[in-house]
Protein backbone atom coordinates (compact mmCIF):
# COMPACT_ATOMS: atom_id res chain seq x y z
CA UNK A 1 0.00 0.00 0.00
CA UNK A 2 1.07 3.61 -0.57
CA UNK A 3 0.03 6.45 1.71
CA UNK A 4 0.37 9.99 0.43
CA UNK A 5 0.36 13.49 1.83
CA UNK A 6 -2.98 15.10 0.99
CA UNK A 7 -1.30 18.48 0.89
CA UNK A 8 0.77 17.27 -2.05
CA UNK A 9 -1.76 15.08 -3.83
CA UNK A 10 0.17 14.73 -7.07
CA UNK A 11 2.63 12.10 -8.03
CA UNK A 12 3.69 10.34 -11.20
CA UNK A 13 6.39 7.71 -11.24
CA UNK A 14 6.87 8.15 -15.02
CA UNK A 15 5.97 4.50 -15.42
CA UNK A 16 3.84 3.44 -18.36
CA UNK A 17 0.13 3.60 -17.55
CA UNK A 18 -2.38 0.97 -18.55
CA UNK A 19 -5.60 2.46 -17.18
CA UNK A 20 -6.34 6.11 -16.39
CA UNK A 21 -9.31 6.22 -14.01
CA UNK A 22 -11.45 9.38 -14.06
CA UNK A 23 -13.08 9.89 -10.65
CA UNK A 24 -15.55 12.56 -9.58
CA UNK A 25 -16.00 13.26 -5.89
CA UNK A 26 -15.26 9.71 -4.75
CA UNK A 27 -12.04 7.74 -4.30
CA UNK A 28 -9.74 8.25 -2.41
CA UNK A 29 -11.34 11.01 -0.32
CA UNK A 30 -14.93 9.80 0.18
CA UNK A 31 -15.97 6.42 1.49
CA UNK A 32 -18.95 4.64 0.03
CA UNK A 33 -19.99 2.04 -2.53
CA UNK A 34 -18.32 3.60 -5.57
CA UNK A 35 -15.05 4.29 -3.74
CA UNK A 36 -15.01 0.74 -2.34
CA UNK A 37 -15.50 -0.58 -5.86
CA UNK A 38 -12.65 1.55 -7.26
CA UNK A 39 -10.28 0.30 -4.57
CA UNK A 40 -11.50 -3.23 -5.23
CA UNK A 41 -10.86 -3.05 -8.99
CA UNK A 42 -7.36 -1.58 -8.58
CA UNK A 43 -6.41 -4.15 -5.93
CA UNK A 44 -8.01 -7.07 -7.76
CA UNK A 45 -6.27 -6.40 -11.10
CA UNK A 46 -2.62 -6.05 -9.99
CA UNK A 47 -1.33 -6.74 -13.50
CA UNK A 48 -2.55 -3.28 -14.61
CA UNK A 49 -0.88 0.02 -13.70
CA UNK A 50 -3.35 2.78 -12.84
CA UNK A 51 -3.15 6.57 -13.00
CA UNK A 52 -5.98 8.35 -11.13
CA UNK A 53 -7.47 11.76 -11.94
CA UNK A 54 -9.69 13.02 -9.11
CA UNK A 55 -12.18 15.81 -9.79
CA UNK A 56 -13.47 17.67 -6.74
CA UNK A 57 -15.56 20.75 -6.13
CA UNK A 58 -13.33 22.83 -3.84
CA UNK A 59 -10.41 21.91 -1.52
CA UNK A 60 -12.51 22.78 1.52
CA UNK A 61 -14.92 19.94 0.69
CA UNK A 62 -12.38 17.18 1.36
CA UNK A 63 -10.43 16.07 4.41
CA UNK A 64 -7.63 13.53 4.58
CA UNK A 65 -7.83 10.62 2.10
CA UNK A 66 -9.82 7.62 3.30
CA UNK A 67 -7.82 4.97 1.42
CA UNK A 68 -4.23 3.89 0.98
CA UNK A 69 -3.23 3.27 -2.61
CA UNK A 70 -2.29 -0.23 -3.81
CA UNK A 71 1.20 -0.47 -5.28
CA UNK A 72 -0.12 -0.58 -8.85
CA UNK A 73 -1.30 3.05 -8.59
CA UNK A 74 1.60 4.78 -10.33
CA UNK A 75 0.11 8.25 -10.77
CA UNK A 76 -2.39 10.50 -9.04
CA UNK A 77 -3.59 14.05 -9.57
CA UNK A 78 -6.30 16.28 -8.10
CA UNK A 79 -8.22 19.03 -9.86
CA UNK A 80 -10.87 21.32 -8.41
CA UNK A 81 -13.74 22.52 -10.59
CA UNK A 82 -14.70 25.54 -8.48
CA UNK A 83 -11.87 27.98 -9.02
CA UNK A 84 -11.47 31.06 -6.87
CA UNK A 85 -12.31 33.82 -9.35
CA UNK A 86 -11.00 36.38 -6.87
CA UNK A 87 -7.50 35.33 -7.90
CA UNK A 88 -8.22 36.59 -11.42
CA UNK A 89 -7.78 40.34 -11.80
CA UNK A 90 -10.63 41.82 -13.86
CA UNK A 91 -9.43 43.74 -16.88
CA UNK A 92 -11.01 45.13 -20.02
CA UNK A 93 -10.37 42.82 -22.98
CA UNK A 94 -11.95 42.24 -26.33
CA UNK A 95 -11.65 38.44 -26.66
CA UNK A 96 -11.15 36.53 -29.89
CA UNK A 97 -14.46 36.73 -31.73
CA UNK A 98 -13.83 33.74 -34.00
CA UNK A 99 -13.16 31.50 -30.99
CA UNK A 100 -16.20 32.80 -29.13
CA UNK A 101 -18.27 32.11 -32.24
CA UNK A 102 -17.28 28.42 -31.99
CA UNK A 103 -17.89 28.56 -28.23
CA UNK A 104 -21.38 29.96 -28.86
CA UNK A 105 -22.19 27.11 -31.25
CA UNK A 106 -20.86 24.64 -28.68
CA UNK A 107 -23.10 26.07 -25.94
CA UNK A 108 -26.20 25.72 -28.10
CA UNK A 109 -25.96 21.92 -27.66
CA UNK A 110 -26.49 22.33 -23.92
CA UNK A 111 -29.85 23.94 -24.68
CA UNK A 112 -31.02 21.32 -27.19
CA UNK A 113 -32.40 17.93 -26.20
CA UNK A 114 -31.20 14.56 -27.42
CA UNK A 115 -28.37 15.66 -29.72
CA UNK A 116 -24.79 14.97 -28.59
CA UNK A 117 -22.00 17.45 -29.30
CA UNK A 118 -20.39 16.41 -32.62
CA UNK A 119 -16.92 14.89 -32.28
CA UNK A 120 -15.30 17.55 -34.45
CA UNK A 121 -16.78 20.39 -32.40
CA UNK A 122 -15.79 18.70 -29.15
CA UNK A 123 -12.25 18.35 -30.42
CA UNK A 124 -12.11 21.92 -31.69
CA UNK A 125 -13.31 23.48 -28.46
CA UNK A 126 -10.99 21.39 -26.31
CA UNK A 127 -8.06 22.60 -28.40
CA UNK A 128 -8.50 26.28 -27.55
CA UNK A 129 -10.48 26.32 -24.30
CA UNK A 130 -8.31 27.50 -21.37
CA UNK A 131 -5.27 27.61 -23.65
CA UNK A 132 -2.90 30.53 -23.27
CA UNK A 133 -3.41 33.21 -25.93
CA UNK A 134 -6.61 31.54 -27.14
CA UNK A 135 -9.72 31.44 -24.95
CA UNK A 136 -8.88 31.58 -21.26
CA UNK A 137 -11.07 31.69 -18.18
CA UNK A 138 -10.36 35.40 -17.75
CA UNK A 139 -11.58 35.93 -21.34
CA UNK A 140 -14.74 34.00 -20.47
CA UNK A 141 -15.33 36.11 -17.37
CA UNK A 142 -14.43 39.60 -18.54
CA UNK A 143 -14.19 39.98 -22.33
CA UNK A 144 -16.59 41.86 -24.60
CA UNK A 145 -16.84 38.84 -26.93
CA UNK A 146 -17.95 36.66 -24.01
CA UNK A 147 -20.58 39.23 -23.02
CA UNK A 148 -21.97 39.14 -26.55
CA UNK A 149 -22.25 35.34 -26.41
CA UNK A 150 -23.91 35.51 -23.01
CA UNK A 151 -26.53 38.03 -24.11
CA UNK A 152 -27.24 36.11 -27.33
CA UNK A 153 -27.75 32.89 -25.41
CA UNK A 154 -30.07 34.73 -23.01
CA UNK A 155 -32.23 36.12 -25.81
CA UNK A 156 -32.39 32.76 -27.61
CA UNK A 157 -32.97 30.45 -24.65
CA UNK A 158 -34.30 32.29 -21.59
CA UNK A 159 -35.70 35.75 -22.45
CA UNK A 160 -38.33 35.59 -19.67
CA UNK A 161 -35.85 34.58 -16.97
CA UNK A 162 -34.26 37.17 -14.70
CA UNK A 163 -31.11 38.31 -16.50
CA UNK A 164 -29.23 38.43 -13.20
CA UNK A 165 -30.12 34.78 -12.53
CA UNK A 166 -29.12 33.83 -16.06
CA UNK A 167 -25.82 35.72 -15.80
CA UNK A 168 -24.67 33.92 -12.66
CA UNK A 169 -25.96 30.55 -13.80
CA UNK A 170 -24.08 30.96 -17.08
CA UNK A 171 -20.85 31.77 -15.28
CA UNK A 172 -21.13 28.98 -12.72
CA UNK A 173 -22.33 26.26 -15.04
CA UNK A 174 -19.71 26.57 -17.77
CA UNK A 175 -16.62 27.52 -15.75
CA UNK A 176 -15.73 23.87 -14.92
CA UNK A 177 -15.44 23.08 -18.62
CA UNK A 178 -12.31 25.23 -18.70
CA UNK A 179 -10.77 23.06 -16.00
CA UNK A 180 -11.72 19.87 -17.85
CA UNK A 181 -10.25 21.21 -21.08
CA UNK A 182 -6.98 22.07 -19.35
CA UNK A 183 -6.77 18.55 -17.90
CA UNK A 184 -7.43 17.02 -21.32
CA UNK A 185 -4.45 18.91 -22.71
CA UNK A 186 -2.10 17.32 -20.16
CA UNK A 187 -3.21 13.70 -19.93
CA UNK A 188 -0.94 10.80 -19.01
CA UNK A 189 -0.04 8.45 -21.82
CA UNK A 190 -2.46 5.64 -21.03
CA UNK A 191 -3.70 2.66 -23.02
CA UNK A 192 -7.27 3.17 -21.83
CA UNK A 193 -9.37 5.84 -20.11
CA UNK A 194 -12.07 4.63 -17.74
CA UNK A 195 -14.64 6.92 -16.13
CA UNK A 196 -16.71 5.70 -13.21
CA UNK A 197 -19.63 8.04 -13.93
CA UNK A 198 -20.97 10.40 -16.56
CA UNK A 199 -21.10 14.02 -15.31
CA UNK A 200 -17.81 15.92 -15.27
CA UNK A 201 -15.67 12.77 -15.17
CA UNK A 202 -17.58 11.27 -18.10
CA UNK A 203 -17.24 14.48 -20.11
CA UNK A 204 -13.50 14.46 -19.39
CA UNK A 205 -13.53 10.92 -20.76
CA UNK A 206 -15.23 12.19 -23.92
CA UNK A 207 -12.57 14.92 -24.29
CA UNK A 208 -9.83 12.36 -23.64
CA UNK A 209 -11.22 10.09 -26.38
CA UNK A 210 -11.11 12.93 -28.87
CA UNK A 211 -7.73 14.30 -27.78
CA UNK A 212 -5.82 11.02 -27.72
CA UNK A 213 -7.87 8.66 -29.91
CA UNK A 214 -7.37 6.19 -27.05
CA UNK A 215 -10.20 3.84 -26.03
CA UNK A 216 -12.62 5.14 -23.42
CA UNK A 217 -14.97 3.00 -21.34
CA UNK A 218 -17.67 4.19 -18.98
CA UNK A 219 -19.07 2.43 -15.91
CA UNK A 220 -22.20 3.78 -14.24
CA UNK A 221 -23.02 2.54 -10.77
CA UNK A 222 -26.09 4.71 -10.46
CA UNK A 223 -27.47 6.83 -13.28
CA UNK A 224 -25.61 10.09 -12.66
CA UNK A 225 -27.99 12.30 -14.65
CA UNK A 226 -31.02 10.90 -12.84
CA UNK A 227 -29.37 11.50 -9.45
CA UNK A 228 -28.47 15.10 -10.38
CA UNK A 229 -32.11 15.67 -11.36
CA UNK A 230 -33.17 14.48 -7.91
CA UNK A 231 -30.58 16.73 -6.25
CA UNK A 232 -31.62 19.74 -8.32
CA UNK A 233 -35.31 19.21 -7.72
CA UNK A 234 -34.61 19.44 -3.98
CA UNK A 235 -31.94 22.15 -4.10
CA UNK A 236 -32.77 25.03 -1.80
CA UNK A 237 -30.06 27.28 -3.28
CA UNK A 238 -32.28 27.69 -6.36
CA UNK A 239 -34.97 30.15 -5.37
CA UNK A 240 -38.29 29.70 -7.18
CA UNK A 241 -39.19 33.38 -7.00
CA UNK A 242 -41.87 33.53 -9.70
CA UNK A 243 -44.19 36.46 -9.88
CA UNK A 244 -47.89 35.78 -10.34
CA UNK A 245 -47.50 36.55 -14.04
CA UNK A 246 -44.56 34.12 -14.28
CA UNK A 247 -46.62 31.35 -12.70
CA UNK A 248 -49.33 31.70 -15.34
CA UNK A 249 -46.85 31.77 -18.19
CA UNK A 250 -44.23 29.23 -17.04
CA UNK A 251 -45.58 26.01 -15.69
CA UNK A 252 -43.11 23.53 -14.27
CA UNK A 253 -39.67 24.06 -12.86
CA UNK A 254 -37.69 27.25 -12.48
CA UNK A 255 -35.50 28.13 -15.48
CA UNK A 256 -32.32 27.81 -13.42
CA UNK A 257 -33.15 24.22 -12.46
CA UNK A 258 -33.97 23.43 -16.07
CA UNK A 259 -30.68 24.92 -17.28
CA UNK A 260 -28.64 22.84 -14.83
CA UNK A 261 -30.53 19.67 -15.72
CA UNK A 262 -30.00 20.23 -19.46
CA UNK A 263 -26.30 20.80 -18.76
CA UNK A 264 -25.91 17.43 -17.01
CA UNK A 265 -28.01 15.71 -19.67
CA UNK A 266 -25.59 16.91 -22.34
CA UNK A 267 -22.53 15.89 -20.31
CA UNK A 268 -23.99 12.40 -20.06
CA UNK A 269 -25.08 12.20 -23.69
CA UNK A 270 -21.64 13.21 -24.97
CA UNK A 271 -19.96 10.67 -22.69
CA UNK A 272 -22.26 7.92 -23.98
CA UNK A 273 -21.53 8.72 -27.61
CA UNK A 274 -17.76 9.01 -27.19
CA UNK A 275 -17.42 5.85 -25.08
CA UNK A 276 -16.33 2.63 -26.73
CA UNK A 277 -18.06 0.50 -24.10
CA UNK A 278 -20.71 1.42 -21.52
CA UNK A 279 -21.24 -0.73 -18.43
CA UNK A 280 -24.31 -0.86 -16.20
CA UNK A 281 -24.63 -2.89 -13.01
CA UNK A 282 -27.97 -4.44 -13.90
CA UNK A 283 -30.42 -4.66 -16.78
CA UNK A 284 -32.75 -1.95 -15.47
CA UNK A 285 -29.98 0.64 -15.52
CA UNK A 286 -28.84 -0.56 -18.94
CA UNK A 287 -32.33 0.15 -20.27
CA UNK A 288 -32.27 3.56 -18.57
CA UNK A 289 -28.99 4.32 -20.34
CA UNK A 290 -30.68 3.55 -23.67
CA UNK A 291 -33.55 5.88 -22.75
CA UNK A 292 -31.02 8.63 -21.97
CA UNK A 293 -29.31 8.23 -25.35
CA UNK A 294 -26.66 5.51 -24.96
CA UNK A 295 -26.23 3.52 -28.19
CA UNK A 296 -27.58 0.02 -27.58
CA UNK A 297 -24.69 -1.76 -29.26
CA UNK A 298 -22.19 -0.27 -26.79
CA UNK A 299 -23.85 -1.30 -23.53
CA UNK A 300 -23.40 -4.36 -21.36
CA UNK A 301 -24.06 -5.48 -17.78
CA UNK A 302 -21.29 -6.38 -15.34
CA UNK A 303 -22.55 -6.92 -11.80
CA UNK A 304 -20.54 -5.84 -8.79
CA UNK A 305 -18.92 -8.48 -6.66
CA UNK A 306 -17.78 -8.68 -3.07
CA UNK A 307 -15.21 -10.69 -1.17
CA UNK A 308 -17.60 -13.24 0.32
CA UNK A 309 -14.78 -14.84 2.34
CA UNK A 310 -14.50 -11.63 4.36
CA UNK A 311 -17.95 -12.39 5.81
CA UNK A 312 -17.47 -16.08 6.59
CA UNK A 313 -16.71 -15.41 10.24
CA UNK A 314 -19.67 -13.04 10.51
CA UNK A 315 -21.95 -15.78 9.16
CA UNK A 316 -20.66 -18.33 11.64
CA UNK A 317 -21.17 -15.82 14.48
CA UNK A 318 -24.76 -15.14 13.44
CA UNK A 319 -27.00 -15.92 16.44
CA UNK A 320 -29.83 -18.47 16.32
CA UNK A 321 -32.46 -15.84 17.04
CA UNK A 322 -32.72 -12.44 15.34
CA UNK A 323 -31.11 -9.54 17.23
CA UNK A 324 -33.54 -6.68 17.75
CA UNK A 325 -31.37 -4.28 15.75
CA UNK A 326 -32.07 -2.75 12.33
CA UNK A 327 -28.95 -1.48 10.58
CA UNK A 328 -28.68 1.09 7.83
CA UNK A 329 -25.20 1.33 6.33
CA UNK A 330 -24.68 4.37 4.12
CA UNK A 331 -23.74 8.01 3.92
CA UNK A 332 -25.97 10.34 5.91
CA UNK A 333 -27.21 12.33 2.91
CA UNK A 334 -30.69 13.09 1.51
CA UNK A 335 -30.55 10.54 -1.31
CA UNK A 336 -30.30 7.77 1.33
CA UNK A 337 -33.50 9.16 2.92
CA UNK A 338 -32.29 8.63 6.47
CA UNK A 339 -35.32 10.54 7.74
CA UNK A 340 -37.66 7.83 6.44
CA UNK A 341 -35.54 5.24 8.24
CA UNK A 342 -35.93 7.19 11.49
CA UNK A 343 -39.71 7.47 11.04
CA UNK A 344 -39.85 3.76 10.16
CA UNK A 345 -38.13 2.91 13.44
CA UNK A 346 -40.71 4.95 15.35
CA UNK A 347 -43.48 2.76 13.90
CA UNK A 348 -41.66 -0.56 14.35
CA UNK A 349 -40.78 0.15 17.99
CA UNK A 350 -44.49 0.38 18.81
CA UNK A 351 -44.72 -3.38 18.13
CA UNK A 352 -41.14 -4.39 19.02
CA UNK A 353 -40.32 -2.25 22.07
CA UNK A 354 -36.77 -3.61 22.45
CA UNK A 355 -35.85 -2.67 18.86
CA UNK A 356 -32.93 -0.36 18.05
CA UNK A 357 -31.92 1.33 14.81
CA UNK A 358 -28.24 1.86 13.95
CA UNK A 359 -27.22 4.35 11.26
CA UNK A 360 -23.70 3.35 10.24
CA UNK A 361 -21.71 5.49 7.83
CA UNK A 362 -19.89 8.78 7.23
CA UNK A 363 -21.56 11.97 8.42
CA UNK A 364 -19.24 14.69 7.11
CA UNK A 365 -20.69 15.10 3.61
CA UNK A 366 -23.84 17.07 4.52
CA UNK A 367 -23.64 18.34 8.09
CA UNK A 368 -26.88 20.30 7.82
CA UNK A 369 -28.77 17.12 6.90
CA UNK A 370 -27.06 15.23 9.74
CA UNK A 371 -28.31 17.87 12.17
CA UNK A 372 -31.84 17.61 10.76
CA UNK A 373 -31.72 13.84 11.33
CA UNK A 374 -30.53 14.34 14.90
CA UNK A 375 -33.39 16.75 15.56
CA UNK A 376 -35.88 14.28 14.07
CA UNK A 377 -34.59 11.54 16.38
CA UNK A 378 -35.11 13.85 19.36
CA UNK A 379 -38.55 15.02 18.25
CA UNK A 380 -39.78 11.41 17.85
CA UNK A 381 -38.45 10.51 21.31
CA UNK A 382 -35.97 8.02 19.82
CA UNK A 383 -32.81 9.21 21.52
CA UNK A 384 -30.90 6.12 22.61
CA UNK A 385 -33.08 3.94 20.37
CA UNK A 386 -31.89 5.24 17.00
CA UNK A 387 -28.13 5.76 17.06
CA UNK A 388 -25.84 7.45 14.55
CA UNK A 389 -22.62 5.47 14.91
CA UNK A 390 -20.44 6.87 12.12
CA UNK A 391 -18.00 4.58 10.29
CA UNK A 392 -17.67 1.03 11.58
CA UNK A 393 -16.11 -2.19 10.34
CA UNK A 394 -19.12 -3.66 8.56
CA UNK A 395 -17.92 -7.28 8.71
CA UNK A 396 -17.50 -7.05 12.48
CA UNK A 397 -20.86 -5.41 13.13
CA UNK A 398 -22.99 -7.75 10.98
CA UNK A 399 -23.69 -10.44 13.63
CA UNK A 400 -25.20 -7.76 15.87
CA UNK A 401 -27.85 -6.91 13.25
CA UNK A 402 -31.19 -8.59 12.82
CA UNK A 403 -31.86 -6.97 9.46
CA UNK A 404 -30.10 -4.64 7.02
CA UNK A 405 -32.31 -1.85 5.72
CA UNK A 406 -31.99 0.71 2.94
CA UNK A 407 -34.56 3.49 2.55
CA UNK A 408 -32.78 5.18 -0.38
CA UNK A 409 -34.66 7.07 -3.06
CA UNK A 410 -32.00 6.10 -5.61
CA UNK A 411 -29.49 3.26 -5.71
CA UNK A 412 -27.66 1.19 -8.26
CA UNK A 413 -26.49 -2.16 -6.91
CA UNK A 414 -25.85 -1.55 -3.21
CA UNK A 415 -22.79 -3.42 -2.00
CA UNK A 416 -24.06 -3.28 1.57
CA UNK A 417 -26.97 -5.58 0.69
CA UNK A 418 -24.55 -8.09 -0.80
CA UNK A 419 -22.36 -7.84 2.29
CA UNK A 420 -25.28 -8.39 4.65
CA UNK A 421 -26.45 -11.38 2.62
CA UNK A 422 -22.93 -12.86 2.67
CA UNK A 423 -23.16 -12.69 6.47
CA UNK A 424 -26.57 -14.39 6.42
CA UNK A 425 -28.50 -11.25 7.42
CA UNK A 426 -31.92 -10.65 5.78
CA UNK A 427 -32.44 -7.32 3.99
CA UNK A 428 -35.20 -4.77 3.49
CA UNK A 429 -34.80 -2.19 0.73
CA UNK A 430 -36.80 0.28 -1.31
CA UNK A 431 -37.63 -0.73 -4.86
CA UNK A 432 -34.81 1.20 -6.50
CA UNK A 433 -31.94 0.11 -8.71
CA UNK A 434 -31.11 -3.58 -8.48
CA UNK A 435 -32.51 -4.03 -4.97
CA UNK A 436 -35.37 -6.33 -5.98
CA UNK A 437 -33.07 -8.40 -8.17
CA UNK A 438 -30.59 -8.73 -5.28
CA UNK A 439 -33.17 -9.64 -2.64
CA UNK A 440 -35.64 -11.73 -4.67
CA UNK A 441 -33.30 -12.90 -7.45
CA UNK A 442 -33.35 -12.52 -11.22
CA UNK A 443 -35.89 -14.58 -13.11
CA UNK A 444 -35.00 -18.26 -13.38
CA UNK A 445 -32.53 -20.22 -11.27
CA UNK A 446 -31.60 -17.17 -9.22
CA UNK A 447 -35.20 -16.48 -8.12
CA UNK A 448 -35.68 -20.19 -7.36
CA UNK A 449 -33.22 -19.84 -4.46
CA UNK A 450 -35.85 -17.85 -2.57
CA UNK A 451 -36.17 -14.36 -1.15
CA UNK A 452 -33.57 -12.82 1.14
CA UNK A 453 -35.92 -10.26 2.68
CA UNK A 454 -38.52 -7.72 1.60
CA UNK A 455 -38.94 -4.86 -0.88
CA UNK A 456 -40.82 -1.71 0.18
CA UNK A 457 -41.97 1.47 -1.59
CA UNK A 458 -39.92 4.68 -1.40
CA UNK A 459 -40.70 7.03 1.51
CA UNK A 460 -43.08 4.60 3.23
CA UNK A 461 -42.42 4.42 6.98
CA UNK A 462 -45.57 2.34 7.58
CA UNK A 463 -44.63 -0.27 4.96
CA UNK A 464 -41.08 -0.27 6.29
CA UNK A 465 -42.22 -0.86 9.86
CA UNK A 466 -44.43 -3.77 8.76
CA UNK A 467 -41.49 -5.29 6.85
CA UNK A 468 -39.23 -5.10 9.92
CA UNK A 469 -41.87 -6.77 12.07
CA UNK A 470 -42.40 -9.51 9.45
CA UNK A 471 -38.68 -10.25 9.04
CA UNK A 472 -37.82 -10.26 12.75
CA UNK A 473 -41.02 -11.87 13.99
CA UNK A 474 -40.43 -15.44 12.80
CA UNK A 475 -37.12 -17.08 13.75
CA UNK A 476 -37.36 -19.89 11.17
CA UNK A 477 -38.18 -17.53 8.29
CA UNK A 478 -35.45 -15.15 9.46
CA UNK A 479 -32.80 -17.88 9.28
CA UNK A 480 -34.09 -19.09 5.89
CA UNK A 481 -34.05 -15.60 4.35
CA UNK A 482 -30.50 -15.08 5.58
CA UNK A 483 -29.34 -18.39 4.13
CA UNK A 484 -31.08 -17.69 0.80
CA UNK A 485 -29.16 -14.43 0.52
CA UNK A 486 -25.86 -16.10 1.32
CA UNK A 487 -26.38 -18.76 -1.37
CA UNK A 488 -27.28 -16.07 -3.95
CA UNK A 489 -24.26 -13.87 -3.21
CA UNK A 490 -21.76 -16.74 -3.29
CA UNK A 491 -23.20 -18.03 -6.57
CA UNK A 492 -23.66 -14.78 -8.53
CA UNK A 493 -21.84 -11.92 -6.80
CA UNK A 494 -18.46 -13.25 -5.69
CA UNK A 495 -15.72 -10.82 -6.67
CA UNK A 496 -13.66 -13.19 -8.93
CA UNK A 497 -16.61 -13.10 -11.35
CA UNK A 498 -16.38 -9.28 -11.53
CA UNK A 499 -12.59 -9.30 -11.88
CA UNK A 500 -12.82 -11.73 -14.78
CA UNK A 501 -15.40 -9.56 -16.55
CA UNK A 502 -13.31 -6.36 -16.23
CA UNK A 503 -10.10 -8.16 -17.14
CA UNK A 504 -11.77 -9.28 -20.37
CA UNK A 505 -13.22 -5.81 -21.02
CA UNK A 506 -9.84 -4.11 -20.53
CA UNK A 507 -8.13 -6.60 -22.83
CA UNK A 508 -10.83 -6.17 -25.45
CA UNK A 509 -10.57 -2.37 -25.44
CA UNK A 510 -6.78 -2.15 -25.28
CA UNK A 511 -6.30 -4.72 -28.04
CA UNK A 512 -8.17 -2.46 -30.45
CA UNK A 513 -11.49 -4.29 -30.58
CA UNK A 514 -13.17 -1.24 -29.16
CA UNK A 515 -14.62 1.12 -31.72
CA UNK A 516 -18.01 0.01 -32.98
Amino acid sequence: MRWFNSRKPYFNSNEDVDICLLLEGTYPYVRGGVSSWVHQIISGLPEYRFHLIFLGGHPDFYDEPAYEFPENVVGFEVHYLLLDKRQLKPSARSGKKHLFSVWNHFLSYFESKGEPIPSQLLSEVSEFLDTDNKLTLIDFLYSRASWEVLTERYIESSPRQSFVDFFWTYRNIYQPLFVLSRISQNLPKAKLFHSVSTGYAGFLGALSREKTQTPFILTEHGIYTKERKIDLSQATWIKDHHSQIDISIHKGMHSTRKTWIQFFEQLGLSAYHQADHIVALFEGNRQRQHTDGAPKDKTRVIVNGINTKRFEDAYHRRPDTPPMVVGLVGRVVPIKDIKTFIRTMRGAIETLPKLEGWIIGPMEEDKEYVRECELLIESLDLKGRVKMLGNKNVAEIMPALGVMMLTSISEAQPLVLLEAMAAGIPCIATEVGACREIIDGAEGEDAAIGSAGEIIPIASPTEGAHAIINVLGDRRKWLQAGDNGRIRVKRYYDEPIMYGAYRSLYKEAISGRHRI
